[in-house]
């Protein structure tokens, strides 16, 4: 079976569908592009199918060159068999490849091959083959001193190297022992003597156990935090029964019994140490790299998730906007940018202790809305939040007429911008605390444009990110900012360098060139003036030209998602239609009666001509949700002023596994278990809320020590009285709404891993 018809197997997609669409992939068509305009050619794809598809085809394309390096390997040391030759071309999985090439694998030299040239291979085969010789006797003639073989031990020593290392190297007995280790293994961890107080964080996992296939990512990947940092001790176990029965497959398989032959001990003993020594040790580690490679993939895809709903997360659209980043002694910093992004005016006011001058940053913020006609209001959700906060709304009591909105919104990753190379460009001579502010004010009006400027891993939605693949992570987040690029298309004029790097079909170099272009000779008119960009040839244009928007250019279908190539479609419309493209453009009640069919040719199908004619009717449609923010309750500022049974309002900030954390405005984001989502059983957190969604929560417990919120929200469930912990009250062992003891752990070592301001 062919690579794309095991994909299009695995994906239970038709296998024409594969072809086209690897055949796409390496010509250098993007995920985006094909996903849109090329739904004929692939059956009309998702992007998560796509998506998957290119995972898949770039693992089988690496497992076939490393068979055919395997292949040429065995076969140059004459060992290649017609068997082995079929075993190898029929695995579909690396790490059953690599068994099979482990018996021929070139490897430093072994006690076992030191066994072999010392002649003591006859000597092991003898007492596989026939347990009925007594080892000693047999052994006695293979000593031979000038080969280092002293005695009958050393004879026997050799020879039980070799069988060991023959029995380590049977592929099926490998692949077996496997899978019976990861069905029936138990993952323990205990703490390292002196690290009790050093790895308090890790308290729960102190005196741990579970079954290592039962273990959750964000558990698992908590344990290997708190190895790597030298603060548990993390090893596979299993029962004693187990053990023995481990040992009895390997028996088994070469067919080693217990009938009281002469050296039926010594084979079993030599089944031990090759179950203890070479065995057990080389699965032991390989289940925990499984282990780690399973709860990898589920960390990034749970980052990749919550990514995706920030990044698409509602734009408050180009209104002026005024940006605060709270602080107490080095005060607030204020800008002001204008609806295109632009930096009209920065200062500082001191509100706060401790200079007070409440009432005289009141004035200054009143003058700065006032004289730039300020709209929205970005207050950065740090260090003096919520004190900024209640100064905007009393500035809104004093002042309606200015008709503000004050939104607090997440300042996670506005420092890395600020220090960035991209902003030291931007703001030369601007404070790097000023650029925060502008970032701030800026992810207000379009969380994408912003957000995208920043390292993915440094906007702190994901579970132990700095622990997984790095590779594989950037990869992952990378195709998901420029999904959702893509998805809302990109303003040629006035996107940033960062913005246009993710458009499909171009670089960094090329985004560069066309911002280079723009600031040379003004405003691009229309999509054909994009040829004229340095190093932007024919192949870019056709990937990235549907979604580079002109705004108010020379034809209206520039500013839409229509893709220049399908142009022809439209004019064919219009014809028919006997009308021009105004009167069509919006025009609902027109456009609904129009049949898919009617338009279609030899290159574009239905699926094309429907998605123009859904474009003409909402032309540039942006598909993020509308704009809304959160209300936090007014004398809710900390975690003191909370109480159970309270109703508040908040912000979804990051969806794990095992529940969502939300803002509810007090500086410290609470959990809402997953059992607390819903009223109905709940598998994945993710298929019920998502980042940036505003919620309704209960307040269930405060741990005022711990700095731990439990919420719900099943606001109609009734709640325990007095659950607010007291520090002289407090129990440890008390459990956290409904969440497992390494689920808290794991809250706590989360939430203090999110990198903040």
């Amino acid at each position: 079976m062919s690579i794309n018809q095991k994909i299009a197997a695995e994906l239970n997609v038709k296998p024409q569908q594969v072809d086209a669409t690897v055949q796409l992939l390496d010509e250098g068509a993007t995920v985006p592009f094909i996903a849109r305009y090329r739904k004929e050619v692939t059956g009309a794809l998702t992007d998560t199918q796509l998506r998957d598809l290119e995972e898949r085809l770039h693992y089988l394309r690496e497992l076939e060159d490393r068979r055919q390096t395997v292949l040429k390997s065995i076969a140059e040391q004459n060992k290649l068999t017609p068997e082995l030759e079929k075993l190898i071309l029929n695995t579909d999985n690396k790490a059953t490849l690599e068994d099979l090439y482990l018996p021929y694998k070139p490897k430093r030299r072994t006690k076992a091959q030191i066994a072999k040239e010392a002649g003591l291979e006859p000597l092991a085969l003898q007492l596989l083959n026939d347990p009925q010789q007594v080892p000693e006797q047999l052994a006695a003639a293979f000593i031979n001193a000038e080969k280092a073989i002293a005695t009958v031990d050393d004879a026997l020593e050799g020879a039980r190297q070799i069988l060991m290392e023959s029995f380590a190297e049977n592929a099926e007995l490998i692949g077996s022992l496997r899978e019976y280790l990861w069905q029936h293994g138990l993952i323990k961890s205990e703490i390292i003597s002196g690290k009790e107080q050093e790895g308090s964080k890790f308290a729960d996992y102190f005196n741990y156990q579970e079954p290592i296939k039962k273990i959750p990512s964000h558990r698992a990947l908590a344990l290997f935090r708190g190895r790597s940092e030298d603060v548990l001790r993390v090893k596979l176990t299993l029962q004693e029964s187990e053990e023995n029965l481990c040992q009895q497959k390997i028996a088994n398989q070469f067919g080693i019994r217990n009938q009281q032959r002469a050296a039926d001990h010594w084979l079993l003993e030599t089944v031990a140490s090759t179950w203890r020594i070479k065995l057990f040790l080389k699965l032991e580690t390989e289940s925990m790299l499984r282990l780690h490679e399973i709860a990898e993939e589920e960390s990034i895809k749970v980052f990749a998730n919550n990514l995706k709903h920030l990044l698409m997360a509602a734009p408050a659209g180009s209104r002026v906007t005024l940006g605060l980043d709270p602080g107490l002694r080095t005060g607030v910093k204020v800008i002001v940018i204008d609806g295109t992004g632009k930096l009209l005016i920065h200062t500082t006011i001191f509100p706060h202790a401790p200079r007070n001058e409440w009432d005289n940053s009141l004035a200054i913020l009143a003058k700065l809305c006032a004289h730039y006609k300020v709209e929205l209001v970005s207050i950065g959700n740090g260090t003096a939040s919520r004190e900024t906060d209640r100064l905007l709304s009393e500035l809104k009591k004093l002042h309606p007429e200015l008709r503000l909105t004050s939104i607090v919104v997440s300042e996670a990753g506005a420092s890395v911008y600020s220090a960035s190379e991209l902003a030291a460009k931007e703001f030369p001579a601007l404070d790097v605390t000023y650029r925060g502010a502008v970032s701030i004010a800026r992810r207000l009006q379009d969380p994408l444009a912003e957000l995208i400027k920043i390292e993915p891993k440094a906007i702190g939605v994901g579970q132990y990110q700095h622990d997984v693949n790095q590779v594989k992570l950037s990869r992952s987040l990378h195709a998901v900012m420029e999904d959702c690029v893509n998805a809302v298309g990109v303003d040629v004029n006035t996107a940033s360098v960062p913005l246009l790097n993710c458009v499909a079909g171009l670089n960094e170099a090329v985004a560069k060139n066309i911002v280079t272009f723009r600031d040379e000779n003004g405003a691009f008119k229309n999509r054909a003036q994009l040829k004229k960009v340095p190093r932007l040839g024919e192949k870019a244009f056709e990937q990235a030209a549907g979604f580079l928007r002109i705004i108010n250019g020379d034809n209206p279908l520039d500013a839409s998602a229509v893709h220049p190539e399908a142009y022809t479609v439209v004019e064919r419309i219009l014809t028919k239609q006997q009308q021009p493209l105004k009167e069509i453009m919006g025009n609902t009640t027109l456009l609904k009666t129009m049949n898919a069919a009617d338009y279609q040719d030899d290159r574009f199908g239905i699926p094309t001509i429907t998605d123009i004619l859904q474009e003409l009717e909402k032309p540039g449609r942006d598909p993020r949700p509308e704009f809304k923010a959160a209300v936090f309750k007014e004398g809710v500022e900390s975690l003191s002023d909370l109480k159970t049974d309270m109703i508040l309002e908040g912000v979804i900030t990051n969806v794990a596994n095992f529940g969502a954390f939300v803002d509810v405005g007090v500086h410290q984001d609470g959990l809402v278990h997953k059992s607390m989502l819903a009223d109905r059983f709940v598998k994945d957190p993710h298929e019920f809320v998502k980042v940036g969604d505003i919620v309704k929560v209960k307040v269930l417990e405060i741990d005022l020590i711990r700095k731990r919120i439990q919420l719900t929200m099943r606001l109609t469930e009734p709640t325990q009285p007095n659950l607010v912990k007291q520090p002289q009250t407090f129990n440890k062992k008390s459990s956290l709404m409904k969440a497992t003891p390494q689920e808290n752990a794991f809250a706590n070592a989360l939430q203090s891993a999110l990198i903040k301001k």
